[in-house]
């Protein structure tokens, strides 16, 4: 329930996929309802019901396990043998197979929602993954609303600009497929004009085929999409995920060249059959509209013909009772954890340094898995840099630079990386700018001369200025929509306070980011983005020799600069706890943020507090969500975490608890901190545990180039050694027992801790109150500034 509420319930649009799901299905379909369930579903699940599902479906007849990774497959399978094949088969499990659904006609259906913005969703019946068409529509969605370069997005967010943002995708479930599309509007625009644009291009693109050009950006786009999931061995999309998905779903765990060739065989007259076919006036049309409380009314369209009903309908399928499954009858004792083999001894590939002569830094690891290369430029400047009247600067900056050069559009920028495949990203935070580009090794001299373009002749467009401007408007209303965000920033004020640039909310506020000009931008160019103020991270299949001779002619012209190196106030000296509440009104949820002053990166104690941090709040089986989840069920999950900064950044708890039960969380949260800094300290089981918990999942972060290059970035920023990476695991090891206590008396204050509780005031308020720590709780507001501010 918790999950459903911090997923459903607590999110903005939250309740939009399962009012799309009753729309497109009968009632009698499995995917007429989230997997989920609704709050009276999980209310009436017995746990009979679970023993009987569990015994009906997790049984190795009806599963199929796929290893990968550095092992040795016979050894592997004889590991497999002994744990999985003592046990027994239940009963064969029949697959669901039902009727291809059919909307008898158009529904339109409208929603209020306790969000800012309005927003449409479109979807259409289509047809499941791996059949005939499935590719043809996934090249569909991405020619209609697959990034800059597409149709939708240029005409909705770029030349018109109605729309915040568009998407739109195939989605390719295992029984049933549907195509979906959505737009959210900007601040002030309206949705019908919004959806009679939608409906030129959908009619555009079904009386005509897409161009060459656009199949090509398509294709490139699957492409890269395709090559780069395999990088991972594990998570959802890796290695092992890809194989068992084709095995289960075609029976051949090598299906994925013959999957790549169905999207490479798809013609462009291909791509119009599909949106002519599908894409009908038999669709679901749903519109979210702002208001103060949850509705959903039918405009048009008939509901489903009356059924049985769901329930009965799933209840016949699991009339008949499961099978029980008899023990297993071998000598393994399972009661018995088995033994894991010795850590892995993690060493970084090594990396060279470099320079060109304009002083831009290099750092690069040849990685050649893959025909991939990943770019880094990291400048030594971000929000923390912007001056107080121009809050947002950063954030803009980053948003203009590839806008428009002096001999490239923002479309053709978009146009020349999407027909290449290769992804530009830019974004500033507290204390950087990056720039990252991703390609394929055999585009990066195309892809490098439109990064360089983008780097050194940056235009920034009086009309795409405007545009952005615009666009960041509607990501700051959009961000008073979301309790997590706001938190966050709340987190940042109380601590910092509005003087001190940490304590500034980074994307600015609408009246900041309205006086920003071009030449604030480019005189944020000419001193602060500057080659000799920046490092190039380079991880992929190239060699240094290689990277320096395809730089030099591109970059060797760019400019130093030597303007003054950036300085930061002292932060503010901590003050005693305090517990804020930000009030929004109907939360099925509330958050809760404990903070307090952390620690710089580079300090020795690092190490120490990675491990406290790792058994009090850091992972699953940490005191404090042990304690929130596992024994209370307050919340889905509870986390902490420290925040970095080139000064001492934040420490976070945070968790999304029920609302009822705002206050006592809260009081778990203060008790656990209190513990571990007084009657419970680190025991020598949990320093094992986290010291275990730490060094085997370390390689896992440098597992991809990009991960690698992200790794590399902690190293710059945070003016980290050469070695650092090599020298992680062995200094965690070496951290005793009372290092953690020391850590944790030095750094952990509960009597200095800046409380946030984003949630219905009307509901908590007088709860919180009663609290030790209530009797002063501030009532707080964001301002049209985006300052947090008390209200008296």
């Amino acid at each position: 329930k918790n999950e459903r509420r911090q997923s459903y319930e607590n999110r903005p649009y939250g309740l939009v996929p399962e009012t799309i799901a009753a729309a497109l299905y009968p009632p009698e379909h499995p995917y007429s309802w989230p997997t989920i369930g609704s709050m009276d579903d999980l209310t009436a699940a017995s746990r009979d019901d679970i023993a009987q599902f569990f015994r009906r479906y997790y049984h190795p007849g009806n599963a199929s396990l796929c290893i990968a990774g550095d092992i040795d497959p016979a050894a592997t399978k004889l590991l497999v043998e002994k744990y999985f094949g003592s046990l027994p088969a239940a009963a064969a499990v029949e697959r669901p197979r039902p009727a291809a659904p059919e909307l008898p006609g158009p529904k339109r259906l409208r929603m209020q929602d306790r969000v800012s913005l309005p927003r449409v969703y479109y979807a259409w019946h289509t047809v499941p993954g791996f059949a005939p068409d499935d590719a043809e529509l996934d090249l569909l969605a991405s020619v209609l609303a697959g990034g800059k370069a597409s149709r939708l997005y240029r005409v909705l967010v770029h030349e018109k600009q109605l729309a915040q943002d568009v998407s739109a995708y195939q989605e390719s479930s295992e029984i049933a497929g549907s195509f979906r599309l959505q737009a959210t509007a900007r601040p002030g625009k309206e949705l019908s004009v919004i959806e009679e644009v939608i409906d030129q291009e959908i009619a555009r693109i079904q009386a005509e085929p897409p161009s060459d050009a656009e199949l090509e950006r398509a294709l490139n786009r699957y492409e890269v999409g395709f090559v780069t999931a395999l990088e991972s061995v594990g998570g959802f999309g890796g290695r092992a995920d890809r194989l068992n998905q084709y095995n289960v779903l075609t029976g051949d765990p090598g299906y994925a060249t013959q999957d790549f060739e169905r999207y490479a065989r798809v013609a462009t007259e291909g791509i119009r059959r599909v949106a002519r076919k599908y894409l009908t006036d038999k669709r679901v049309l749903l519109e979210v509209a702002p208001g103060t409380a949850r509705t959903v009314e039918v405009v048009a369209g008939a509901a489903w013909p009356a059924s049985a009903g769901t329930r009965e309908a799933v209840g016949a399928a699991a009339a008949e009772p499961p099978r029980q499954a008899a023990r297993s009858s071998a000598t393994l004792d399972r009661s018995k954890v088995p033994q894991p083999g010795p850590s892995p001894r993690f060493q970084l590939p090594p990396f060279q340094r470099g320079k060109l002569a304009n002083g831009l830094e290099l750092l690069v690891i040849e990685h050649h898995e893959l025909p991939t290369v990943s770019m880094n430029l990291v400048s030594r400047f971000g929000s923390a840099a912007d001056p107080p009247e121009q809050l947002g600067l950063a954030h803009l900056f980053a948003a203009m630079l590839d806008e428009g050069t002096e001999k490239r559009s923002a479309t053709q920028i978009a146009d020349d990386l999407a027909a290449l495949g290769a992804s530009l990203s830019l974004g500033a935070d507290w204390d950087t700018m990056t720039a990252k580009l991703f390609t394929l090794k055999r585009q990066l001299p195309r892809a490098l001369e439109i990064y360089a373009d983008v780097l050194t002749h940056p235009a920034f467009p009086e009309e795409e200025l405007r545009r952005q401007q615009s666009l960041t408007r509607g990501r700051l209303v959009r961000l008073r929509d979301e309790p997590t965000a706001l938190a966050s920033l709340g987190v940042h004020a109380s601590l910092w306070g509005h003087a001190h640039p940490y304590g500034r909310p980074e994307l600015g506020s609408e009246s900041s980011v309205g006086r920003i000009t071009r030449d604030d931008l480019t005189a944020l160019y000419r001193t602060r983005f500057r080659p000799n103020r920046a490092t190039l991270i380079v991880v992929g299949d190239l060699t240094m020799s290689e990277l320096v001779a395809a730089l030099e002619p591109r970059l060797g012209g760019w400019e130093a600069s030597h303007a003054p190196a950036l300085s930061l106030p002292e932060p503010p000296a901590p003050r005693g706890t305090r517990i804020t509440l930000v009030d929004k009104p109907g939360s099925a949820q509330s958050v809760i943020a404990v903070s307090q002053f952390g620690i710089e990166r580079k300090s020795p104690d690092y190490f120490p507090l990675a491990i406290v941090n790792t058994l009090w709040g850091g992972q699953f089986t940490s005191r404090l969500n042990m304690n929130l989840r596992e024994e209370k069920g307050y919340t889905y999950g509870a986390r902490s975490g420290f925040e970095w900064r080139r000064q001492p950044g934040a420490f976070v708890a945070r968790a999304s608890v029920q609302t009822a039960v705002t206050a006592p969380a809260l009081q778990e949260f203060l008790k656990e901190l209190r513990d571990l800094v007084g009657d419970r300290p680190v025991a020598d089981k949990e320093l094992e545990f986290a010291k275990t918990y730490i060094e085997r999942g370390y390689p896992a972060q440098f597992e991809t180039s990009s991960d690698i290059a992200a790794k590399l970035e902690e190293l710059v920023e945070y003016e980290l050694p050469d070695d650092y990476f090599n020298t992680v695991v062995p200094k965690i090891r070496a951290v005793s027992l009372e290092d953690t206590r020391r850590v944790a008396q030095e750094y952990f204050h509960p009597d200095q801790l800046s409380i946030i509780v984003v949630g219905d005031r009307a509901e908590i308020e007088s709860s919180l109150r009663e609290l030790p720590e209530g009797k002063e709780l501030v009532i707080g507001r964001f301002d049209d500034q985006f300052r947090l501010v008390e209200e008296h």
